[in-house]
């Protein structure tokens, strides 16, 4: 398990080493070589996973019976050993951050055969804050214990006929189950409650027919949240109740789906001795299946019947009840690890996912969606080597196919001009598409229509494991990696790399330099066979080498400049500034001035009509009054990218309208007031904390409010350890009031007499607002319920002009010491270039004029179990213009950080 993937390091003692069968590789075939390491591997593998085994259980047994709380950061270590430091941190932060990570379903035979396995996965999983909800059967356990009674069992239509004999050894059986498994568990030190009873209720399937089964009706979660707020697992049975009180029996796998329904996990796993599908005819396991994509083909394939079929059939129904999020896997409990925690997985993953699709030409799949998976995604672009029209360009003087899925997660090219061998050019998965294997299901189209293919990609690719995994053979030189399947022979190897030195398809830096000599000669097949020093592998992660390389490669920043970006290559987006009076308008105004690839076309104000635009250099624009028809020709028009609403609440509502009203529009609205933040249909814009894939995709956005922002940024890294709703002290300087008559200040310093004023001291509408988003971010780990959870916010306003400071005062549910909360701040925010978490008190001076968030002042209470902090922001910049500006730039499939200054 875990610590055998550590051995997995270095060869064990006595073994034949990969470089023992190299000695001489020019005199070896390629095939013969890949067989040979091949055998190696599995030999090494084989006896290093023995002895780790042994060596994970004392491990884990030891820490369990010492009753120590292992250091939660030395397991996650392990965890490394089975996939990138990048992968499993994304795991880890996905599933703590679900409100539901895991149901799992375990049969009684996972229990009679295979509890040491189970119980060290649970125990592994909760030492590093995961709760999955563990429901179980009780296999032939039961049908022995009747069998020993004189009872013999039946069945109809696959359903157990339970009379109240029956009924009785089921109840015993399935509670000494339980006990077996809460017990072992608590033996490694993993605390789990029994949970029997109480949380479905059901009533009569069909009494006369199965006697006392069920059909489950209801599900009551709360014995299954308090077990996970007191900190243990939830082991239930199957056994349901009629209102009445009377005991029924529910198969275990329908007890699953119905709690998952309920739940909505992110995973629902089925633990089983197979550890998976299995193709009827090859017999090989099913690594991944893509219902909307697979399910009719796959219910009609021949070797799909019985149980199989019906498996097949509940999956999907569970799966439409649930969001596209949620996955399930079948999976063997030693393998539960690596399927939770690895993009490759070892079971078999089914997902909703989507529709593939594939195209011929650029028009049938989308240009404006292609260049922004481009611009985002590609290397060539993202480097300067290559705008996205020359990409274009080159792709349609050849024949081209591009592969992907409905959502764009990933989108593939292959290049096949005729008579030539195909190259996959363009392989572009989101963050996404790697998390929910849609890259798999993409590879796997390609793979149908081409016999062979080659492809390139970086050394340092965060997914290289996924390359040589899917590859007969590679050749890596200088950072650059050629990959090939589908040919086995050196000798056409080498004759394919000819023709792409000839032809270019194929950039000389990724062809073996043997191939290509100054004087164009190509040496011999024999160099070509020691020239593929690796023409297989077993492995699904990379090497420690190459995963330490890619842990120390410097990271790439982005920094502010006025001069056109990899952007400006294509048009700059136009967009039209409804409301442009006021102080928020002015800085967007600013901002667009400086921007490199967004042109503002259009500025509306009723009181400036007629007016020239000041602070706008690129080009002279008047102000105009566009009433609600005019909008709705501009949109129809196409003239318009972007529509950005600078109006003030209850007032934006009818311009949308407009626009939504147009068939056929395309353009992004960004709105600044309130009237759309508690809309699920709208994006809720504040990148730091909420999906950035979803704004990539989003049409209609909402901006945060300003004290809203610094209260959720101060917040976030709280939430798992928060005991009782927090309260926040804010004050504002006098320009967060607004202005009147387009320049004059609602509240004047004057006004204040110099003093600090109180205002909607309950219910502002940045209190509900900033409780209604965080709630969403809760989990288990919080022990205020996500209904209990607001923010008890008290605003005030002060003499000088821009710039917010706020005080959170946070009580704990566990003493945390002040360097503690730093790291928590600082992991959070440790990539984020508008935060900064700061040592000492951020202060208005820090952040006036500039477009990031300073956090810090952190401090706790004496007892350990209050925690106070301070943010800073510019409620005219990041708390509105600048925050606009980075939802724009993301809807438009911009830099998210075009035009701002990361100076701050």
């Amino acid at each position: 398990m875990l610590a055998s993937r550590l051995l997995k390091r270095a060869p064990l003692k006595g073994a034949r080493t990969l470089s023992s069968l190299s000695t001489n590789t020019s005199t070896v075939s390629p095939t013969l070589l890949a067989q040979s390491r091949r055998r190696v591997d599995e030999a090494n593998s084989k006896a290093s996973d023995q002895v780790g085994d042994a060596l994970a259980r004392r491990w884990l047994s030891a820490a369990g019976a010492a009753g120590s709380d292992t250091d939660r950061e030395t397991i996650v270590r392990l965890l490394y050993s089975l996939a990138s430091r990048r992968e499993v941190s994304r795991y880890l932060q996905i599933f703590s951050s679900a409100t539901h990570f895991a149901v799992l379903k375990v049969g009684g035979a996972i229990l009679t055969h295979e509890l040491e396995s189970l119980t060290l996965s649970l125990n592994f999983l909760h030492r590093v804050g995961l709760y999955p909800v563990v429901v179980h059967g009780m296999g032939d356990k039961l049908n022995a214990r009747l069998e020993a009674d004189g009872i013999v069992p039946d069945y109809i239509d696959g359903i157990r006929i339970t009379d109240a004999r029956t009924l009785s050894h089921a109840r015993r059986v399935f509670l000494s189950e339980n006990l077996k498994l809460v017990s072992a568990l608590e033996a490694l030190g993993t605390r789990a409650r029994p949970i029997t009873t109480g949380v479905f209720t059901a009533e009569y399937l069909d009494q006369p027919r199965y006697g006392f089964v069920g059909r489950v009706t209801e599900v009551d979660k709360e014995p299954i949240e308090a077990s996970i707020r007191a900190g243990a697992l939830p082991i239930l049975t199957s056994l349901a109740e009629t209102r009445e009180g009377q005991i029924l029996n529910v198969n275990a796998d329908v007890a699953t789906a119905e709690l998952a329904k309920v739940l909505e996990p992110l995973k629902i796993v089925y633990l089983s001795e197979k550890g998976g599908l299995y193709h009827g005819v090859t017999k090989e396991k099913l690594s991944l299946i893509n219902l909307d994509e697979e399910y009719d083909a796959l219910m009609k394939e021949s070797w799909v019947k019985y149980g199989t079929k019906l498996k097949l059939r509940e999956i999907k129904e569970l799966l439409d009840h649930l969001p596209r999020s949620s996955s399930v896997a079948i999976i063997s409990p030693d393998n539960l690890q690596k399927e939770l925690f690895t993009d490759s997985g070892a079971g078999t993953l089914l997902r909703r996912g989507y529709k593939l699709y594939k195209h011929g030409s650029i028009e049938a799949v989308g240009q404006d969606r292609l260049r922004k998976v481009l611009a985002e995604r590609d290397d060539e672009v993202t480097s300067k080597r290559k705008s996205v029209a020359e990409v274009l360009s080159n792709l349609e003087k050849t024949q081209f196919t591009i592969y992907g899925d409905e959502p764009f997660d990933c989108v593939a090219v292959v290049t096949h001009p005729d008579g030539e061998t195909p190259v996959m050019t363009k392989f572009l998965p989101s963050s996404n598409g790697v998390l929910n294997a849609v890259t798999d299901n993409v590879f796997d189209a390609i793979k149908k229509d081409y016999k062979k293919l080659f492809w390139t990609a970086k050394a340092d690719d965060e997914n290289k494991a996924w390359h040589f995994e899917r590859a007969d053979g590679s050749f890596t030189r200088n950072g650059n990696s050629l990959f090939y399947y589908g040919v086995q022979d050196a000798g056409e190897v080498e004759k394919v790399v000819k023709e792409f030195e000839k032809s270019g398809r194929v950039e000389r830096a990724f062809l073996p330099i043997s191939y290509t000599s100054s004087k164009g000669t190509v040496p011999s097949s024999g160099t070509i066979a020691s020239s593929f020093t690796r023409s297989f592998s077993t492995s699904t992660r990379p090497s420690l080498s190459s995963k330490a390389a890619s842990t120390t490669t410097p990271r790439s920043t982005r920094s502010f400049s006025t001069t056109p970006s990899v952007f400006a290559s294509s048009p700059a987006k136009r967009v039209a500034l409804i409301g442009a009076r006021g102080y928020t308008g002015s800085n967007l105004v600013n901002l667009f001035n400086s921007h490199p690839s967004i042109d503002l076309t259009h500025v509306s104000s009723r009181e400036l009509a007629g007016q020239r635009l000041e602070g706008y250099d690129k080009a002279n624009v008047t102000y105009q009054n566009l009433g609600i028809e005019d909008i709705k020709k501009l949109e129809a028009s196409g003239e318009v990218d972007a529509w950005v609403m600078a109006l003030p609440n209850g007032v934006c509502q009818p311009f949308v309208e407009a626009i939504d009203g147009v068939k056929g529009g395309k353009s992004v609205i960004v709105d600044l007031s309130a009237d759309y933040r508690f809309d699920d249909k709208w994006t809720y814009g504040l990148p730091e904390l909420y999906s950035r894939e979803a704004l990539r995709t989003s049409k209609r956005v909402s901006n945060p409010g300003c004290f809203s922002t610094n209260t959720q940024l101060l917040l976030a890294p709280l939430l798992p350890y928060l005991s009782a709703s927090p309260s926040v002290f804010a004050i504002s300087g006098y320009s967060g009031a607004g202005t009147k008559s387009g320049k004059e200040p609602k509240v004047t310093p004057e006004s204040l007499g110099g003093a600090v004023r109180p205002y909607s001291l309950t219910d502002h509408i940045h209190e509900r607002e900033a409780g209604y988003h965080l709630s969403s971010r809760l989990d288990h780990r919080a022990t205020i319920a996500k209904e209990d959870f607001n923010v008890a916010f008290m605003p005030n306003v002060a003499p000088w002009f821009q710039g917010i400071i706020s005080t959170v005062s946070a009580p704990l549910n566990k003493e945390l010491r002040a360097s503690e909360v730093v790291e928590l701040f600082e992991q959070m925010y440790e990539k984020e270039k508008l935060v900064k978490v700061v040592k000492g008190i951020p202060e208005i001076k820090d952040i006036s004029g500039k477009h990031g968030v300073r956090l810090g002042g952190f401090q706790v209470h004496s007892s350990g179990k209050r925690v106070v902090a301070v943010g800073v922001l510019d409620n005219l910049l990041k708390g509105a213009a600048t925050q606009c500006l980075q939802n724009l730039n993301i809807a438009l499939g911009l830099d998210e950080y075009a035009g701002i200054d990361l100076d701050f």
